[in-house]
């Protein structure tokens, strides 16, 4: 297990640091940018938006994709199974009639 390291990323002009192992550093700072993307295309020129908001507007648009991520995989996990269980099926058929 690696050892947590302190990473400061910056998110809205402001900078948080955050304890995360090396292995995972260059994805928190990933996530840091794609965060801070997604507040200032909400926050847009209105730079008097309240800040909690603005990051409660992420949260819940970032949390929407990766739900319809998720959805979109579990969709696809069952067609592959499907398609392993025809397979199965047409290969045991096809022993069978040899």
């Amino acid at each position: 297990m690696s050892q947590s390291e302190p990473v400061s990323v910056r998110i809205l002009d402001r900078e948080y640091t955050v304890g995360v192992g090396a292995d995972e550093r260059e994805s928190l700072t990933a996530a840091a940018r794609l965060l801070d993307a997604k507040m200032r295309e909400i926050r847009g020129s209105n730079r008097m938006a309240a800040v909690d908001r603005i990051a409660v507007l992420a949260a819940l648009n970032l949390a929407h994709e990766l739900q319809q991520l998720r959805d979109e995989h579990a969709q696809q996990a069952t067609a592959l199974q499907q398609t392993l269980s025809d397979l199965n099926r047409r290969l045991d058929r096809a022993f069978d009639g040899a």
